[in-house]
């Protein structure tokens, strides 16, 4: 038990520094959308500094550690390239009231940073506690990994044919190609597989217990992804683009399935 306080202690303590160091940086550089770029990595500063400081679980934790570092790397440079001459993102002047230089850094740590650390703390249960306890079921890790491998290759592939459809100049108003003609949205569903299958590898793999004590994470952040600040909110805007309504009736919003029609 003390080696689970430790861990959460540490795992707190992490966050902490690294959300006050991206308030920093978002002033500097007058951007709040910064912290998405932190969001991937601060998944790795928190399994790596967990990993470290506990004692159980010496194996499962480096395989979990190996899974969050070569998810979080690639998304936050995918999030850095794609911002790279980019301004703020409007969500976050939507959300902040306006511009950072204008309503100011406080305003900013309420209601981002504060709020993006008390989420990145939660939905990371299941890497804390997968460092802190010992493994009961090796089946159940090798499962989270083929979870979490679907959603790497859902979140990378989606990417590299959205990025393939900008460049192609005799594009449709509407990318409906590959992935995207099963789902509109494959780097969310990535992303959901992702954190399930590190649920079932660092949470549900310890025991029946840490598994409903973690499965908060998997369902927040599909929560998340679906309803609050992922697709739902994504399809408002999208929805005024010609040919994504008729796209939209014939392609499911989230989980993959056949084109329809």
């Amino acid at each position: 038990m003390s080696d689970v306080v430790l861990v959460l202690l540490v795992a707190l303590a992490m966050v902490t520094v690294l959300m006050a160091v991206t308030a920093l940086v978002a002033r500097a550089v007058g951007r709040v959308a910064v912290v998405d770029v932190a969001w991937g990595l601060g998944f790795v500063a928190i399994a790596a500094t967990t990993a470290v400081a506990a004692d159980e679980g010496a194996a499962r934790r480096w395989v979990v550690l190996a899974l969050v570092a070569i998810w979080g790397c690639r998304l936050a440079w995918h999030i850095r390239r794609r911002a790279v001459g980019h301004g703020e993102d409007p969500r976050y002047e939507t959300l902040l009231g306006g511009p950072l230089r204008e309503v100011g850094l406080l305003v900013a740590v309420r209601k981002v940073f504060l709020v993006q650390g008390v989420a990145l703390w939660l939905i990371t249960l299941p890497v804390q506690l997968g460092a802190a306890l010992d493994v009961r079921w090796w089946p159940v890790v090798a499962a989270g990994a083929v979870v979490w491998l679907v959603g790497l290759v859902f979140e990378s592939v989606g990417d590299a044919q959205l990025a393939a459809y900008k460049a192609d100049l005799d594009r449709g108003p509407v990318m409906d190609r590959g992935l995207w003609a099963w789902t509109r949205h494959p780097n969310y569903f990535g992303d959901a597989c992702v954190c399930w299958g590190l649920w079932l590898a660092g949470g549900l793999a310890s025991g029946w217990l840490p598994g409903l004590v973690t499965i908060v994470a998997p369902l927040a952040m599909t929560y998340f992804l679906v309803f609050a600040t992922g697709a739902r909110l994504l399809e408002r805007t999208m929805m005024q683009r010609e040919g994504y309504p008729a796209y939209a009736a014939r392609t499911s919003m989230f989980f993959p399935l056949p084109p329809r029609g």
